[in-house]
């Protein structure tokens, strides 16, 4: 079967689909995702038919999805109790529906393919490829990770980011892809054309990153993330807690009075809010409060009177009851069981430690933090800019607290972080990042990194951050203006292959002509 598929015409997909993965952080071939995308835009424009285009891209998927999340198998593996076969085979099952949206793109390309040979690479490719990375994006809650605009936070592309944000920067690594790929039946001309305008983008769109869409609105001030690095398997033993306790606290009293701001991540306190509030969390927050400094954590937090409790950050108050923001996205089989009358028997049956968190109510994720409002997000709801969005143009900066170990030293911390990157570019604001193993990091409204942290690591990691004002065109508009553009576009190619096909139906019979 090896040695089949070895020779078989999938072989090369799955290749150019592992090239790509190695165009996302931590390795960082930018250039990577343009002879991918090559690939199986070439394959897609010799596919006879639709069956045919949806397995080129399935396999394709295959190839990305396989490398680049494969890592989804650790925690699994190490947390769920099944045994490395078994998360390894939950994985690929993952995995193998991941790569049906790029099929799905491919069957759609095969569908509506017309002529012109050049339009299909250049109009119609593009659009139904990024609009399947949207389709991923939003489908049962989304799982919009390894969209191929992140490939290019590092490179002149990402000066666009502030306009459209990354289904931007994915739709022009579509467009790239297909413009190189019809240079290659193309003339001397075109060739030229497409080489003058590389070359202009290149040199110029760093020039457009320089352009400044927020302003500030105060006085830059200092942060410090405390990353405690407490192994994911200790976290939650009950003789754990009061270490944890301590090693917070102290790491958090050697830069009071120093940081204005100090941020501690997920779930970085392993009980819930009401246990220790008022002997421990309001005595702790007073101190740092004489000194100067504000205290936001991670903190589980029960509703009283009820069995529901919540993924929440915290700010502590000194008399009255803590500000809460509850996380409202939850990560399916991890925090909640969906359709849950019928997937939680099988989950205890196999005895998978999954939490039943219930999601948070909250109209906007905003906190006060510092004297500013700041909009906050919870482990992968950073990866969703659509709500990201929701706190802004009020937040003057961003938060995100994360819990990474679940995934080890694996690429899954450095592909997060380069998410939040991009929030940060689109809004135009500081991301301050705060994870329990790393990576933590405060980010600039250009996605420069001011500090970062190591990974598996103990440290307090700080630098200045700066409150901004204003919109970014992409807030402005919306996170839907690329993907609704993209849907009117294949609407409009559908239409006209519908008028071609029924008036190439009536050329075809003598009956209708003689009828007219």
């Amino acid at each position: 079967m090896i040695a089949r598929l070895l020779v078989s015409r999938w072989f090369p997909l799955l290749l150019a689909g592992a090239l790509a993965s190695r165009a996302f952080a931590p390795w960082d071939w930018h250039w990577a995702a343009f002879p991918s995308l090559m690939l199986l835009f070439h394959y897609w424009s010799n596919a006879r038919t639709p069956a045919r285009a949806f397995r080129d891209g399935w396999f394709w998927g295959l190839g990305l999805f396989g490398f680049g999340i494969f890592w989804l198998h650790i925690s699994i593996d190490q947390y769920g109790n099944l045994g490395t076969p078994a998360a390894m085979v939950i994985a690929l099952v993952f995995i193998a529906y991941l790569a049906l949206f790029p099929a799905l793109a491919g069957w759609l390309v095969a569908r509506l393919r017309g002529g012109s040979a050049t339009a299909n690479l250049v109009i119609l490719m593009p659009a139904a490829f990024v609009l399947g990375e949207w389709l991923r994006g939003w489908l049962f809650t989304g799982f919009p990770w390894l969209l191929l605009g992140y490939t290019q936070t590092d490179t002149p592309l990402a000066a666009l980011a502030p306009l459209g944000g990354v289904w931007l920067l994915s739709w022009l690594v579509a467009l790239a892809s297909g413009l190189l790929l019809a240079t290659f039946g193309a003339g001397w001309r075109m060739r030229a054309a497409v080489a003058a305008l590389a070359v202009c983008l290149w040199f110029g769109l760093p020039w457009l990153r320089q352009r400044h869409w927020t302003t500030s609105t105060g006085e830059a001030f200092e942060v410090s993330i405390v990353q405690a690095n407490i192994a994911q398997r200790d976290k939650w033993k009950p003789e754990q807690l009061r270490p944890t306790l301590d090693l917070y606290a102290s790491m958090s009293e050697t830069v009071a009075g120093r940081s204005r701001l100090i941020l501690w991540p997920e779930t970085a306190v392993p009980s819930f809010l009401h246990r220790i509030d008022a002997y421990w969390l309001k005595p702790l927050a007073r101190r740092l409060r004489a000194k100067g400094s504000d205290l936001l954590l991670g903190i589980p937090v029960a509703k009283p009177g009820s069995k529901a409790y919540f993924n929440a950050v915290a700010r502590p108050a000194n008399d009255a009851k803590p500000a809460i923001y509850a996380k409202r996205h939850l990560v399916p089989f991890g925090e909640y069981a969906p359709l849950a009358a019928l997937t939680r028997p099988v989950i205890d049956a196999l005895g998978i430690p999954m939490a039943a968190f219930s999601p948070g109510t909250a109209a906007r994720p905003l906190l006060n933090a510092a004297g500013y409002p700041a909009g906050i997000s919870i482990c992968y709801e950073d990866i969703f800019s659509r709500e990201v969005v929701e706190a802004l143009p009020d937040a003057a900066f961003l938060i995100n607290v994360s819990n990474d170990a679940w995934f080890g030293d694996s690429a899954a911390p450095w592909q997060h972080l380069q998410m939040a990157r991009m929030r940060a570019m689109e809004s135009g604001r500081f991301m301050l990042r705060a994870t329990n193993t790393g990576v933590s990091a405060i980010i600039g409204p250009n996605g420069e990194l001011k500090a970062r942290s190591g990974l598996m690591k103990r440290e307090i990691l700080s630098a200045k951050a700066m409150p901004m004002g204003g919109m970014t065109p992409y807030m402005a508009i919306g996170p839907y203006a690329v993907p609704a553009l993209l849907t009117g576009l294949l609407a409009l190619i559908a239409w006209r292959r519908h008028r071609e096909h029924a008036n190439s139906g009536i050329g075809q019979n003598p009956a209708r002509l003689a009828s007219k």
